[in-house]
Formats: structure tokens, C-alpha cells, sequence
């Protein structure tokens, strides 16, 4: 449950592309054929008699339903003195319904749903869930139990409880480097009365002050049936949809027509500020507003961000980061919004860069950009992109940005679920004429600048909460009637007796002639290919290297290859709609593409340009090496990141292939020492085509794709003998447990870590050990995130996890908890760990069932797009597992007893955990140690003694 959607970046503001929130091209013929709009996201809609309105989108590639609601509520809809309310009731809708009494996930997790949650943001709440075809009936109930039958579940306990968990999501996002910024920016770029001026997740004293019957009013007033947009997107028909729609939702009363808020963008004075923040460099942002969604203006504002700092090749890349070597990262992109929308321009500044340089280099590159407008090649390369996202993201249904999400936005800004089309079509026809003016009319004065510098954290001040007036509801709208009720709402929700079958793509194999194996799995949702070429390596193979060797090395292939520089290869990828790069993990690396069918010959062309013939050009090592280090920085600057590089080496000693931070950045010595010949040599070593394997999945076949792999990749040999496979040596656990503290002056929240090294991937028991890890902290429903979240509200979310190795995994348990309760919910992790290892609280029969229906119905789901099955693939490579294992691994979760949940529970070990907690040591350094959960050191990000 978040309170901020996803961001948009230079994606179309009302085209598939924003919604569908995917990357790459597409092909040009997408948009250009006979063939109508209309056969792009086809949609048939109706309205009941009540005023829900329904759309319903029709794809039968899996046995699953995207069930979206948007309530055209958000946060600008707020009174002042009221903020956050938008955001709390999306959380207390969450919490049941007069005749679901208890956690909404409950009986989406024992039916298998995937991509459920909800957001908030300025213009609307949604909530949304996949569920088995089968279960839609559940998935109505439950969506109209909560629209229609609310407010009896709502007490005092049940807000005091949500309020809780929402001031820690919002001390959470605060508490990471440059936390505060959006909060700054919005304040600063829209005045106060504006409904923008705001954030979404409000002030702690307005969330403070929510008494339960303002609480109650919110709801009267914006979550009625003609307030809101149900999508159903699948393996549905219309008739089906009319039917069920009018079943569940018919019987509810229409709410109040109330007033929208009416307002635009804002012309103001251009503005600039400084925060400082505990930031490892400065960040610039530039924000405008601009047009609304909806507008021509921000179609076209959204091609000219990409043309200025949407991609490797846009204009401030090349000169930022490229020529000048400025800034380590640039960004433009626009975020659509109802009423306006918002034009960034992002820049993290070097360190020892003087931001005002940076700054007057974004002017005058915005300044000529305006004077001259785009190209007619950036204008097409721009535009070309735009419909590769549509074609990549048409294959998800459902979940952040899938199809059912474009079509609710559409029928909630506009009044049209197909207003995509439009927007494409725009954007098809604009000129650099539309462009240039586009950005003339909106991109002058009237900017502001904020700077986030590295300093004391800046503490953001509340703006005061006046009371207010009375909320009077007018009476409901009488254009709307509702049906006599066709549901025995006292029977419960209904579960359904029978689920889809798991259907995973047969695997076909051959050989190419260089001696990669070639994996092929057959999907044709959308016309595209994707290709990993896995490698052997990985981050253990840095082991008697410069740490991040592997991560490096890879990481450096796309900069440049064949005949091409770092730049002319991100150009001839964009110009074929060609998505490529590579990294590295624990055990392995690999090197990915994604190509449209169309392009498919000459993007395995740039592929194996990539993969054979990486130029490691001198200047483009020194250029990535310095964005390196400062990505090391931010790293340490995030709580996450920082337990992260600390807890690997505590946990595997020092010297072992695994003791390195987990992202496999390295250090900043080893990576300031590395030379071309540690790439060339590594790359020599490890990407090699023998003992490699190619993953291949999407539209095409054997037959159609061997010749052309054949043609790009049979003639590629290895220069020398295959490196011999090392034994990752086994570690012991420690001899009792120890607690490290990270100081993080100023944190409004501890970070607090647990971890514990575990059997491989490849042990036997694996299967049991995950599903013992679930009961824990694997889900939403788990019992640390049911105690820390739900029941005590100090933190945001609290899970637990084990990486896939081939050595011995890395199991972590985390929790970002409020400051104050750092030591209180330590104690609360440790009573739960210890009392589920030791068997007195063992996994329950109801516990072990839950998480056996959850892994196993979800899975029709959760292969639905070509990346999830190549996912699954990658894991059959890696660990040597059989073809058929996402069968034999259902078949084996349906089998556990809960006696044998409970021995694999016993692989943990709460008497040798390894604790690291990250917080303002002040507050929590005292009340940690008083635990006396073990040995209490205070380290740096390095896992050294702080310097005296």
C-alpha cells in the first residue's frame, strides 16, 4: 500500500506507455498499419444503474483476471487541516469490511492472487488484484464488500491502528537521502490553496487529528459506486462481466455529486532553494508546471523530456555526463497529474562539481532546445520509443501500469478508457514545430530549483493545520438508483472450490555450434524476443580479484562494442527498438536483449557486437568508474544499503567468495584500482560461449531463431581453457549472536536487519526451508509483519527472505521501525524468531495451508509475462534443476505437513544471528545495548570501527 505511484518517467502522459510503465521500442509499424486504434487494448464498457462504470478487456493467454478499481479521490480533494485522508482510507480499506472481518490479503493469499495492492496519489486511489479465473466472484465480493459495507468495520482501534502504519510509511520515505525533496518542490511550485500544494501522505499533526467520524464523512463522501472505475481485464467476456458486476455492486447506493476542485497549473516566479541533507552529493532539480493530462501540450512535453534527459543519448547526457563529465546521472521526465502536471529535470552533481556550473548547463541546454526545437531525428528516435513501451507493456494485464491500469486512468481523467489512442496519435503526428512551441508556452519562467547538499539533515516544518469547516454532505445524486441486493452477504466471502491449471511453456532445446546450449520457450503476447545469455562468474569469481570485478566488467559491455562508442551504441539500440545490457549475481552474470520480432536479425547483430567485442574504451572506464563510486556513496547513505554492504562479510568471514556487499559494487579502493586488463581479462575468462547457455522466449521458434543465432553467434570461440569451477567453501555460523550499529544522525527510523547464512539453493530441503521461512516473514499476512505492522504499528513492513546461492543463501530478516521503538521491536523479532524455531509457536495447519495455496494457485499468474518464464529458466540453468521443476516444486509444497515446516524452521538459529541496525545512535544506541541480545559494536558503512 503506497502512498505514491510509481513515477512516470519520459514516458507519454496519457498513453499506454505512462500507464504501462515499460521500457525499449516498438515497431514502427505498431501505430502506422491499416489496422484501427482500436485493436490496441480493444474495451467494451457499460455503466449500472447505481453509476459504477465497468470496462472490460478480453485476453485469454492465461487462465487470470485483473480486477482494477480507481475512486477518482486523492489527495488534492483534501481540506486543509485534513491531509493524508485520501491515503489513510486506502489503508483502512485494507483492514476488512462489515462482513469480512479481518486482513484483506487473507483470501487473496489462499487463492493465489498476484500484483494486489493499492495507491494514492493527488487525483485518485486504486486498489487492484490478479486472481485465478475462478476466483473473480471472490475478488467482486471482496472489492464491493468494502465500497458498500465500510463503515461498520471502521473503530477506533482499527484507525488508531492504520494511522500508526501510515506515519511510519512516511517517516520511511523521509528517512532515505533526499527523502524531503518532493515534499519541498510541491510546496514551492504550487501555492498554498492550490489542491497540489501538499503531499499525499499529509502531516503528522492533520493525521493526528483524524477523528473517527471524519474519517466516516471521507468515505460517504468520495467512494460511492458513480465515483469510481471497475476494470476487468483477461479471461473475461463482456456478458460475464455485465453479469457479475451487476451481482456485487448493483445493490449499492450512488454517494453525494459533489464539486471538483477547480484549478490548473501555476504561474508563478521562478524560485531556487538549498537543503542540505545527509546525501553523499548534490542533487538539482528544476520543476515546472505544465499542462494537464488530458492536453496536447503534455503529450508533447513528454517527447521533448526524452529528447532532453530521457535516455543515454538525450541531450544532457551527452553533454553532463558524457563530454563535461559533470554529473554522475541526469533525468527529464513529466509526471500527469489531473489539474497539471509536472515537468522535472534531474541532476546528481559530482562530487567536488560546483552545482551552479550544472545548473547553468541545464539552462542553456533547456534555453536551446527551446530556441531551435528538437531534430527531426530526435523527434522520431523520441517517438519511436514511446510505442516500443505500448508494444512491451500490452503483455501485463493487471498489477502497477498493466493494461487494466491504463484503461481506469483513462475512464477516470477523461471520461474515455481509450484515451491512449489519442495521445499516440498525437504524438505520431506532432512536428518539431509542436514541440518547440509546446515547450516555449510552459518551459520559461516560473521553474523552481531546489538543491539538496550534503550538510546536517534538514528537517522539513510541518505547515500549520488550521481546522476545518465542518464537512456537510449534500444528498446523493439522484441520476442513480441501485437494485435490490443479490448477494447473502452473511454466508462470507465466496471461495472458490476449483483453480486453473499451472500451464508453463515447454522447454525445447538445441546447440549452437560455438557449444551454448540454447533453451527455448515459446509465448506470442506481443511481438518481441528476449534473449540471457547466462555465464558462469558472477560475484564469487571476484574472489583473488579487485572486489566488484564482475559487476564491473559486465556492466561495461553495453558502453560500447564493434564499431561503436558508448553513445552510437545506445543510438543503434534505440533506433532498432532494442532493449541490452548485463550484470552479474552471487554465482553467475548474464547479458540480456529484448528485440522486436521485426528488428530481430540486426538487434542479435548488436547483441553479439556486446558480447564478443566490447570496446572497454579507456575514457568510457574513467567516466562509469566515477558514476561507480558515487553510486557506492548512495549506497551507504540509504539505511538499506548500508546494513547490506555491512552484514555479507560478518556473516561469511573475510576472504569468503560471498563476504561482499550484496548489490556487487565492490569498494571504493578496488574499484578506483581497477584497470582495463582486469575487464579484458575478465571478460576473456567468464563470458564465453562454452558452458553458456541462451534463454530464449517470445515470439518466435527454433527453426526461425537458430540460423540467425547461428549467423551472429556460431563462429564465437573462447580465446583460452575454461576457468575450473571452485567449491564455495562451507562457513560456520558465529559463536553467538552480535549486534553492529550504524550511526545515521538525525534518522527518523532504524533500519533493523537479521541474518543467518542457510543451506544452498541446491540442498534438498529448500522447498520446506522457503515455505518455513513464508509462515515467518514471507508474506503480508506472516507473523512479522502481522506484530510489527499490524499489531504494534512501528514500522511500515517487516519481512524476511533467503537469496538464491549455490553456496551456503543468505537468509535476512528487516524492519524500518520508528526511532523511538528500535529496541522494542528488536526484542519483538527475536521473541517471534525464537518462539517459531524452538516449536512453541510452531506453523500452524491453517499457517502452512495458507502459504501451500498461496505458492501454488498463484502461479498461473505468475508466469503470465515472458520475463517471469525466463526468470524461472535462468533458476533451472543455475541450479541445475529439471525441465518440469515448477511442477515438481507445486507438487512438493502441496505435499508438506506442517510437522515438516516445522524441522526446516529449525535451520535457524536465533542464539548466532547476526543483528545490524542503522539509526540515529543517539536515540537508540542505550536502549539497544540494555537488550543484551549479544556483543554490541559500532561500525562505519565499511563495517569498520568509526573513526575516533
Amino acid at each position: 500500500m503506497k502512498a505514491f505511484r510509481r513515477s512516470r518517467t519520459a514516458a507519454l502522459v496519457l498513453a499506454v506507455a505512462a500507464s504501462l510503465g515499460a521500457t525499449g521500442l516498438a515497431p514502427l509499424h505498431a501505430m502506422e498499419d491499416a489496422a484501427p486504434a482500436e485493436a490496441l487494448i480493444p474495451y467494451e464498457r457499460f455503466t449500472l444503474p447505481n453509476g459504477l462504470r465497468v470496462v472490460v478487456h478480453t485476453d485469454r493467454k492465461a487462465p487470470i483476471v485483473a480486477v482494477n478499481i480507481w475512486y477518482h479521490v486523492g489527495s488534492k480533494d483534501e481540506p486543509a487541516g485534513r491531509s493524508g485522508f485520501a491515503h489513510l482510507f486506502e489503508h483502512l480499506m485494507f483492514n476488512g469490511s462489515e462482513n469480512h472481518r479481518g486482513e484483506y490479503f487473507e483470501p487473496f493469499e489462499l487463492v493465489g492472487a498476484t500484483d494486489m495492492n493499492g495507491t494514492t496519489w493527488l487525483d485518485r486511489t486504486n486498489y487492484f488484484q490478479n486472481v485465478p479465473t475462478t476466483a473473480l466472484d471472490l475478488a467482486l465480493w471482496m472489492e464491493s464488500d468494502r465500497m458498500g459495507h465500510m463503515l461498520g468495520a471502521i473503530d477506533q482501534k482499527t484507525l488508531d491502528e492504520q494511522r500508526g502504519v501510515v506515519q511510519n510509511e512516511k517517516r520511511q520515505g523521509e528517512n532515505q537521502p533526499y527523502g524531503q525533496a518532493d515534499d519541498a518542490i510541491y510546496r514551492a511550485l504550487y501555492p498554498k490553496g492550490h489542491p497540489y500544494h501538499h503531499s499525499t501522505i499529509g502531516s503528522m499533526n492533520d493525521l493526528n487529528a483524524a477523528s473517527l467520524e471524519d474519517v466516516k464523512q471521507w468515505f460517504r463522501a468520495w467512494y460511492g459506486p458513480n465515483n469510481a472505475v471497475l476494470v476487468l481485464a483477461g479471461d473475461i467476456d463482456l456478458a460475464t462481466a455485465r453479469q457479475k458486476a451487476a451481482r456485487y455492486f448493483g445493490h449499492i447506493p450512488a454517494g453525494p455529486r459533489l464539486e471538483r476542485v477547480s484549478a490548473g497549473p501555476a504561474r508563478r516566479a521562478t524560485s531556487h532553494e538549498t537543503m542540505t541533507d545527509q546525501v553523499p552529493q548534490a542533487r538539482i532539480y528544476r520543476a515546472w508546471s505544465v499542462d494537464r493530462y488530458g492536453s496536447a501540450d503534455a503529450d508533447y512535453l513528454a517527447v521533448l523530456a526524452r529528447v532532453l534527459g530521457g535516455s543515454r543519448s538525450s541531450r544532457l547526457d551527452r553533454r553532463l555526463v558524457f563530454e563535461e563529465k559533470l554529473a554522475d546521472k541526469v533525468s527529464a521526465y513529466v509526471q500527469p497529474f489531473e489539474l497539471a502536471s509536472t515537468f522535472y529535470v534531474t541532476a546528481d552533481v559530482k562530487q567536488g562539481v560546483d552545482p551552479a556550473k550544472v545548473e547553468a548547463i541545464v539552462a542553456e541546454e533547456i534555453d536551446r532546445l527551446l530556441a531551435d526545437g528538437p531534430t527531426a531525428g530526435e523527434l522520431q528516435q523520441a517517438r519511436t520509443v514511446i510505442k516500443a513501451q505500448v508494444v512491451r507493456g500490452a503483455e501485463r494485464i493487471g498489477g502497477f501500469g498493466g493494461k487494466a491500469d491504463a484503461l481506469a486512468e483513462c475512464a477516470v481523467y477523461t471520461g474515455d478508457p481509450g484515451c491512449y489512442r489519442h495521445s499516440l496519435a498525437l504524438i505520431e503526428q506532432a512536428t518539431v514545430r509542436d514541440l518547440q512551441a509546446a515547450g516555449r508556452r510552459w518551459l520559461g519562467e516560473g521553474s523552481h530549483t531546489l538543491v539538496v547538499v550534503p550538510g546536517a539533515r534538514t528537517v522539513l516544518a510541518e505547515e500549520p493545520s488550521p481546522t476545518p469547516a465542518p464537512f456537510e454532505l449534500p444528498p446523493a445524486d439522484p441520476r442513480f438508483s441501485a437494485s435490490p441486493t443479490a448477494v447473502d452477504r452473511s454466508l462470507g466471502a465466496p471461495m472458490p472450490e476449483r483453480f486453473p491449471e499451472l500451464k508453463f511453456p515447454a522447454l525445447e532445446r538445441a546447440r549452437l555450434g560455438n557449444g551454448t546450449e540454447v533453451i527455448l520457450a515459446r509465448r506470442d503476447a506481443v511481438p518481441v524476443v528476449q534473449f540471457s545469455y547466462e555465464f558462469k562468474g558472477g560475484f564469487a569469481a571476484d574472489q583473488g580479484r579487485k572486489l566488484g570485478t564482475s559487476s564491473f566488467t559486465m556492466g561495461m559491455l553495453d558502453e560500447g562494442a564493434g564499431t561503436l562508442d558508448a553513445l552510437g551504441f545506445a543510438d543503434r539500440a534505440e533506433s532498432l527498438g532494442a532493449a541490452l545490457g548485463a550484470g552479474a549475481s552471487l554465482d553467475g552474470g548474464n547479458a540480456y536483449l529484448s528485440a522486436l520480432k521485426d528488428n530481430l536479425d540486426p538487434s542479435l547483430a548488436l547483441f553479439a557486437d556486446m558480447l564478443q567485442r566490447p570496446r572497454f574504451e579507456q575514457k568510457e572506464i574513467e567516466r562509469v568508474r566515477a558514476t561507480w563510486l558515487a553510486g557506492i556513496a548512495q549506497e551507504k547513505a540509504r539505511p538499506n544499503g548500508a546494513a547490506q554492504r555491512v552484514l555479507p562479510p560478518l556473516l561469511y568471514g573475510a576472504g569468503h567468495p560471498y563476504a561482499i556487499p550484496f548489490s556487487g559494487s565492490g569498494n571504493e579502493a578496488s574499484i578506483a584500482a581497477l584497470t582495463r586488463q582486469d575487464l579484458v581479462d575478465f571478460h576473456a575468462q567468464w563470458v564465453r560461449p562454452d558452458g553458456a547457455t541462451l534463454i530464449v522466449v517470445g515470439d518466435t521458434t527454433l527453426e526461425e531463431v537458430m540460423p540467425l543465432l547461428d549467423k551472429h553467434f556460431g563462429h564465437w570461440k573462447a580465446a583460452s581453457p575454461a576457468p575450473a569451477t571452485s567449491t564455495i567453501p562451507v562457513v560456520q555460523r558465529p559463536a553467538a549472536a552480535a549486534v553492529y550499529l550504524i550511526d545515521q544522525p538525525g534518522a527518523v527510523q532504524a533500519t533493523i536487519l537479521a541474518g543467518q547464512v542457510v543451506p544452498s539453493t541446491t540442498d534438498p530441503d529448500t522447498i520446506e526451508f522457503d515455505v518455513a521461512n513464508a509462515v515467518l516473514g514471507g508474506e503480508f499476512s506472516s507473523r512479522l509483519n502481522m506484530n510489527l505492522r499490524e499489531d504494534k504499528h512501528w514500522a511500515y513492513g517487516a519481512y524476511s527472505y533467503a537469496s538464491g546461492a549455490l553456496g551456503q543463501r543468505p537468509w535476512l530478516a528487516f524492519a524500518p521501525v520508528q526511532i523511538d521503538r528500535t529496541a522494542d521491536a528488536l526484542a519483538e523479532l527475536d521473541r517471534e524468531m525464537r518462539q517459531y524455531t524452538s516449536g512453541k509457536a510452531p506453523p500452524t495447519a491453517a499457517e502452512v495451508a495458507k502459504i501451500q495455496a498461496t505458492e501454488s494457485r498463484s502461479l498461473p499468474g505468475a508466469f503470465e509475462t515472458g520475463r517471469a518464464v525466463m526468470g524461472a529458466i535462468g533458476g533451472i540453468v543455475r541450479y541445475g534443476r529439471p525441465d518440469d521443476y515448477v511442477f515438481q516444486r507445486k507438487a512438493r509444497i502441496e505435499a508438506l505437513t506442517p510437522q515438516q515446516v516445522a524441522q526446516a524452521a529449525t535451520t535457524l538459529d536465533p542464539d548466532r544471528l547476526v543483528w545490524v541496525v542503522v539509526g540515529d545512535l543517539d536515540q537508540v544506541e542505550q536502549p539497544v545495548r540494555a537488550l543484551g541480545l549479544g556483543k554490541v559494536q559500532v561500525v562505519d558503512a565499511d563495517g569498520n570501527p568509526p573513526a575516533p
